[in-house]
C-alpha cells in the first residue's frame, strides 16, 4: 500500500511541473499567463501520467542513461501524440500546435519536444525519483509523516476528481488553443 503514497505524490508533483513548465513558456513568449490544458487545476495530467509510466517501466535503467534517454524520448512523445489526437476528437479542440517546428508529424508532436522529453526522462528516472524515493521513505518512517502524506494524497485526488469532473463538460478552452471548424 505504500506505493501508492508514493506515486498519487508523485504524479500531481509531475502535473504541476509540467504545468508551470508550459505555463512558463507562454509566459517567455507571448508576455502573459495562459492556464495551460483541459483542467482548471495548476497540473496537466499528461506529464503526472507520462511520468509514472516511466518510473515504472525505466526503474532498473536507473544506471543507464543513454538507454533512459531514447526510451523515454520514445514514450513521451507517442503518449503527447496520442493526447493531442484524442483531446481533438473528444473536445474538437487542438490544445497545441507544432505545425511551424521543423520535423513536426501532424503538428502534434516535434523534434524539439521530443527531445525535451528524452532530457526530462533522463533527469527523471536517473535523479528526481531515487531521490523522491529516498524522502518519502524518511517520510513515511515517521508516524504524523505517514498520516499527512495520506491526508495529502486523499485531499489531492478529491480536488483533481473534481476538477476532472467539471472539466469533462466544460473544459478549459483558454486562449491558447485552436478551435476546429
Amino acid at each position: 500500500m505504500s506505493c501508492f503514497f508514493f506515486y498519487v505524490p508523485l504524479f500531481f508533483l509531475l502535473s504541476f511541473a509540467g504545468w508551470v513548465w508550459e505555463v512558463a513558456i507562454y509566459f517567455v513568449q507571448d508576455g502573459e499567463f495562459v492556464n495551460r490544458g483541459v483542467l482548471f487545476g495548476p497540473w496537466l495530467p499528461i506529464y503526472g501520467f507520462g511520468g509514472i509510466f516511466l518510473a515504472f517501466a525505466l526503474r532498473r535503467w536507473e544506471y543507464k542513461p543513454v538507454r533512459t534517454f531514447f526510451v523515454s524520448m520514445a514514450a513521451c512523445s507517442l503518449l503527447e501524440y496520442l493526447a493531442s489526437y484524442i483531446l481533438e476528437r473528444v473536445w474538437g479542440v487542438r490544445w497545441w500546435d507544432y505545425s511551424s517546428q521543423f520535423l513536426n508529424i501532424g503538428g502534434r508532436i516535434c523534434l524539439w519536444g521530443c527531445l525535451l522529453f528524452g532530457v526530462g526522462g533522463w533527469l527523471l528516472i536517473c535523479y528526481a525519483v531515487p531521490w523522491l524515493r529516498m524522502l518519502y521513505r524518511k517520510i513515511w518512517k515517521a508516524d504524523k509523516g505517514r498520516k499527512t502524506l495520506q491526508l495529502i494524497c486523499l485531499l489531492l485526488i478529491l480536488i483533481f476528481a473534481a476538477d476532472a469532473a467539471w472539466a469533462a463538460d466544460f473544459p478549459n478552452r483558454g486562449e491558447n488553443i485552436t478551435m476546429k471548424p
